[in-house]
């Protein structure tokens, strides 16, 4: 059989990858292939070939996977902002797992690490503290917002969705109609026109505060005022209607200056039974009962017995200081953010806790010039993991604990093979959680101990 884009081909999907697209082989090639489960036997048409692997699509399903189910959500097949609701969700946990060994294993050179089964909580769907959605037009001329179709900029237009907190829906419905009303034209990212960017809806689940956010290319949305108040007075849970400006020709989704229309510029959310002033632009994780388990996970693991200093670098506003401060003698926490920092420290004095001090800075260099000598550092970084000279600053300060929280489990792997290289730190465990179910996004939290102490 030849080997060449738009030949169809019969295969049989054995693996999911790290982006979620099932896995199968043919003439000894890879393919990847969208919207397929392990156990699936396809007709498959080759869209990209390579000399050593191929893309394709589905064609025909010649017989389904036990693991294959209905979707939950009308459009799953069309909109990019899920990935497996097509799989069974104990499965999604096996592959979460299996996607955290193999890496380890891969890329991080560790023999048969001790992974444990995916931590997850309530459920499936309807667990989206946050969303945020692009808008644009209909052909009709309708406003419309939604998530980007899967590999396009195609907005799939939603009035509801079943994974966010299914609280936020009747909001999201309303305002899309009053902006269409009113005459707020979307942004147009080809010709730099229109006024509205994105809708960004947030909830605190245990409290059910929402704030809602405008993203606009200008400050000068007419009859925003009376519009804001109309929102907030019909919508009680609603406390805050905020704007932020983003004027610039970008992918990102929020600019630098945010304004409070009316109501209040934050929610209260209680976390590990701390309560915690969240922002529209605040880094919280959109899980957050998951979230909430992963800290417990990390006392119990811990064990500490209150004479510890513990840093936390990358410490946001505080999510995960601020529980285990109250179990250390003293807590730093260290983040490049300085609105970030400032929300920690109102968080710290909002919960009475009095041992824990914020800066604002890189984690590599606060370390050296505050002849920092933690017992216990928490690492929690963006998906491009630690930088080499975080790294090098724990090998020379040698604290006796490590926890890193990872968003990315090839990044996770590669800084724990540095930390382990030379037998400094041994890893004794790692728990993965599922943040982000119906998706391949997989968190986890690696333990190590210095060797020494093993």
């Amino acid at each position: 059989m030849e080997w060449r884009q738009g030949e169809l081909i019969e295969l049989e999907i054995t693996d999911l990858n790290d982006d979620g697209d099932g896995v199968g082989r043919a003439l000894s090639r890879a393919v990847f292939v969208p919207d397929t489960v392990p156990g699936d036997l396809i007709k498959a048409r080759l869209v990209f070939v390579k000399p050593r692997y191929g893309y394709a699509t589905i064609n025909e399903i010649l017989k389904p996977s036990v693991y294959r189910v209905r979707p939950k959500c009308i459009v799953a097949d069309k909109c990019g902002g899920c990935q497996w609701q097509h799989i069974d969700y104990q499965y999604q946990l096996e592959a979460k797992r299996n996607q955290v060994v193999q890496a380890l294993e891969r890329i991080g050179g560790f023999v048969s690490p001790r992974v444990d089964a995916v931590l997850h909580t309530s459920s499936e769907l309807g667990y989206r503290n946050k969303a945020t959605y692009p808008v644009g037009k209909s052909a009709t001329g309708n406003f419309v917002a939604g998530y980007y179709q899967k590999n396009s900029h195609q907005i799939v237009n939603l009035n509801q969705c079943p994974v966010q907190d299914q609280r936020l829906n009747p909001l999201l419905q309303k305002v899309k109609l009053d902006i269409q009303s009113h005459g707020w034209q979307p942004y147009d990212e080809k010709l730099h026109t229109g006024l509205i960017r994105h809708l960004s809806l947030r909830i605190g689940r245990r409290t059910g505060e929402m704030l809602l956010t405008l993203v606009t290319k200008d400050w000068n949305i007419p009859g925003i005022g009376v519009v804001a108040q109309e929102w907030l007075d019909s919508t009680p849970p609603l406390v805050g209607v905020m704007l932020n400006l983003n004027g610039e020709r970008t992918n990102a989704i929020f600019g630098r200056e945010t304004r409070c229309i009316t109501g209040k510029n934050f929610l209260r959310e209680e976390f590990q039974k701390l309560e915690f002033q969240v922002r529209p632009d605040t880094f919280f994780q959109v899980y957050t009962e998951t979230a909430e388990a992963l800290v417990h996970q990390i006392k119990m693991e811990l064990g500490l017995n209150g004479k510890e200093i513990l840093l936390d670098a990358y410490c946001g506003i505080g999510t995960l200081t601020l529980p285990l401060a109250k179990q250390v003698s003293q807590a730093i926490g260290i983040e490049v953010q300085a609105e970030a920092v400032e929300q920690a420290r109102v968080n710290a004095r909002h919960n009475g806790i009095a041992n824990v001090n914020f800066y604002t800075g890189t984690v590599e260099k606060l370390i050296k010039s505050l002849g920092i000598l933690p017992d216990v550092v928490i690492l929690d970084p963006p998906r491009k993991g630690c930088d080499k000279a975080v790294i090098d600053a724990l090998l020379a300060s040698k604290p006796k604990r490590i926890v890193y929280v990872s968003c990315k489990v090839a990044t996770l792997a590669r800084d724990l093979r540095l930390l382990c290289q030379n037998g400094v730190y041994t890893l004794t465990r790692v728990t993965p959680a599922d943040f982000f179910p119906q998706t391949a996004h997989v968190e986890a939290a690696a333990f190590l101990v210095l060797s020494q102490l093993a």
